[in-house]
């Protein structure tokens, strides 16, 4: 690891990510850099199918995804993967266990292609410096929503696992990410396995369903693409 010292390194390498980040919104290119060292951010590296993070261990860093890819996931004894969700660059993870002292992370997140990430100490974000900035302020807010968001996230989940039939999860799934990107056609950030893990439902019963849903008319698919008839979403 490694701390921020040299300003045009962040700004040629992480910026344009972190002012997507919802932590930064609302703060300025030289507030986002004057935050980096207020809070005493560092960065790692970690290469694909490494762990960022695995269960049983403790943290007292947000991670913020500032390239690559990665799950969070939740396995158990004999290696059942349950698929939590998706992390795309400026995404961030663990806040939630980073707020409380000594907690057990009880999910585990996996680089699925080589990563940067950025960590920030929990206690230098949550605590005012003395110089009482205003973008400091910003953060500490931005915080709470984001808490507020990964809540929604989680409940919306539910909502699709709660269906009783791999049919009905996949469509409430479907569904909603159409409605999120304002678009029939889109991307899902799942390959097919992922997407199985997420719903947990098992792979093969799932793609026999798409492949009925296909015939019916209800959708076209084709990798991690999907296109949803008006009929899909009622």
């Amino acid at each position: 690891m490694f701390e921020f010292k040299q300003r045009g390194e962040i700004l040629e390498k992480f910026l344009n990510v972190l002012k997507k980040c919802p932590l930064f919104a609302g703060l300025s290119d030289d507030e986002i850099l004057t935050s980096l060292k207020c809070i005493g951010a560092k960065v790692r590296k970690n290469a694909k199918n490494q762990y960022i993070l695995q269960a049983g261990d403790c943290t007292d860093c947000i991670s913020l995804l500032a390239s690559g890819t990665a799950l969070v996931i939740q396995e158990d004894l004999w290696g059942n993967r349950n698929v939590m969700t998706n992390l795309m660059p400026g995404d961030y993870f663990a806040e939630p266990f980073a707020a409380i002292p000594d907690a057990i992370l009880s999910v585990s997140v996996v680089a699925t292609e080589n990563c940067e990430i950025v960590e920030i100490n929990m206690n230098r974000l949550i605590t005012m410096c003395s110089a009482a900035c205003s973008h400091h302020n910003r953060l500490i807010k931005n915080l709470i929503t984001a808490f507020a968001q990964k809540t929604l996230l989680f409940n919306e989940k539910i909502t699709h696992m709660s269906k009783r039939k791999t049919r009905d999860k996949l469509l409430s799934y479907l569904s909603a990410e159409a409605a999120r990107q304002g678009s029939l056609s889109f991307d899902i950030p799942f390959d097919r396995q992922q997407l199985a893990d997420f719903l947990c439902v098992e792979r093969a019963a799932m793609s026999v369903e798409l492949s009925k849903l296909q015939k019916e008319g209800l959708l076209k698919t084709f990798h991690s693409h999907f296109e949803l008839s008006p009929n899909a979403t009622n």
